[in-house]
């Protein structure tokens, strides 16, 4: 009949006048979105971010992407952008970016790093390549401060806050596993920041981790001979980093895994055969054919003419730094300090404070954060998600903490 097909036109003519706005809508959303954004050239990377950060300038590089400072016009500070490394470019790529960008969403402590912002400039998950991290600026990396001379005071200090952002993560049951000398960072009043999680990873209570390659140097012996290990892996990577701090030059510096473990029993002396019983047959075959050292001892390896003069203030000496030293260079693990204990020692716990060696741990919002094995398109879409949650966060006013006035600015 005549009525109803007017209502068929009628209802036809409503479909295509709604389908005209959706895509006005879109088109107007995509048209904003890109007002946002300007493109750059950083180093050899192009950079394509928000408008609100201006004066970007390249800083650092590595294996997980490239960072550049730049000034953030809505917080009116300086901040540090990390463009992620091609992160979907394989499966070992993409899980390291969302591990890192998990991690990094939950923790919330002085001495870690802080996560200001986390945007994309692509609109749809299709197009979704690029993954830009926002953090605090700081003034320097540990490589510089190594090739000063410090007294005990910065040197315990700096060792405290160390161990106060490691004690952070063990406490969410996060191994940092890649600490060193460029994943710390200060400022010029001696403040101390822990970065980078593309290698932490979560442990269940108890379990041992299977190896995994880290930064070879600061590589504790129960990696470098492939057995399991635990937490207090980072201590070994810490004994490492204020052995280099005195020294002013790297403690051992292997040129592949087989002379890493040469350099480390030349000095500290071939481990006990209890230790040795510890290994699976062929490396424990492979060690005890290895030439024996006796090693030498601390007094030898750290005498005091390499250490400041003693604090008459805080009463530090060499002689507490060196006895911290030999807690944390402990060839077999279950002898070695743990974190808790560290804190206790004499030449930290100076600075102890109950704030800030028990702060609230974090809270892992993936439970499955290490045992996920996904394609590389579904990485893809979780660290999508992941990103679209964190807008929506900041909207609502939830950010690391913080009063929603504060989130609400960093919009």
């Amino acid at each position: 009949s005549c009525t109803t097909r007017l209502c068929f036109l009628y209802f036809i003519k409503l479909h295509v006048l709604k389908a005209t706005a959706f895509v006005q809508d879109v088109t107007m959303n995509r048209n904003k979105r890109e007002k946002e954004y300007y493109s750059i050239d950083v180093g050899d990377s192009t950079f394509m971010v928000l408008k609100r950060y201006q004066n970007l300038r390249p800083i650092g590089s590595g294996a997980q992407g490239i960072v550049c400072s730049a000034y953030d016009h809505n917080l009116e500070r300086n901040v540090a952008i990390k463009k992620l490394s091609r992160p979907f470019q394989n499966q070992t790529h993409a899980k390291r970016a969302y591990r890192e960008l998990v991690l990094m969403k939950c923790v919330n402590h002085k001495n870690i790093i802080g996560l200001l912002n986390v945007f994309t400039p692509q609109k749809t998950l299709e197009e979704f390549q690029d993954v830009y991290l926002v953090m605090e600026l700081m003034d320097a990396n540990l490589c510089q401060v190594i090739q000063m001379e410090l007294d005990h005071e910065r040197l315990s200090y700096l060792l405290y806050q160390m161990l106060c952002g490691i004690k952070h993560l063990h406490a969410a049951g996060i191994i940092h596993r890649d600490l060193k000398p460029s994943n710390i960072v200060v400022k010029s009043d001696c403040t101390l920041k822990i970065l980078d999680f593309g290698l932490a990873r979560t442990a269940a209570t108890g379990l041992l981790m299977t190896p995994y390659v880290v930064t070879r140097y600061y590589r504790a012996p129960e990696v470098i001979l492939g057995m399991g290990y635990q937490a207090n892996v980072d201590i070994w990577a810490v004994g490492c980093i204020m052995a280099e701090m005195v020294r002013h030059k790297i403690l051992f510096p292997g040129r592949d895994y087989i002379d890493q473990w040469n350099k480390v029993i030349e000095q500290l002396g071939t481990p006990s055969q209890e230790f040795l019983m510890k290994l699976n047959q062929s490396v424990r075959t492979y060690v005890e054919n290895r030439p024996r050292h006796a090693g030498y001892s601390f007094e030898k390896l750290f005498p005091d003419v390499l250490f400041p003069a003693d604090s008459e203030h805080n009463k530090l000496k060499a002689s507490q730094a060196r006895d911290l030293l030999s807690k944390m260079l402990v060839i077999d693990a279950s002898k070695r300090i743990s974190v808790d204990e560290a804190l206790q020692h004499p030449y930290i716990n100076v600075w102890y404070d109950l704030t800030e060696v028990e702060a609230p741990p974090p809270v892992i919002t993936d439970k499955q954060l290490d045992e996920r094995e996904h394609t590389v398109e579904e990485w893809k879409e979780l660290i999508y998600k992941e990103v679209l949650d964190w807008e929506e966060r900041t909207k609502n006013g939830v950010i690391r903490g913080q009063p929603a006035s504060i989130a609400q600015v960093q919009q």
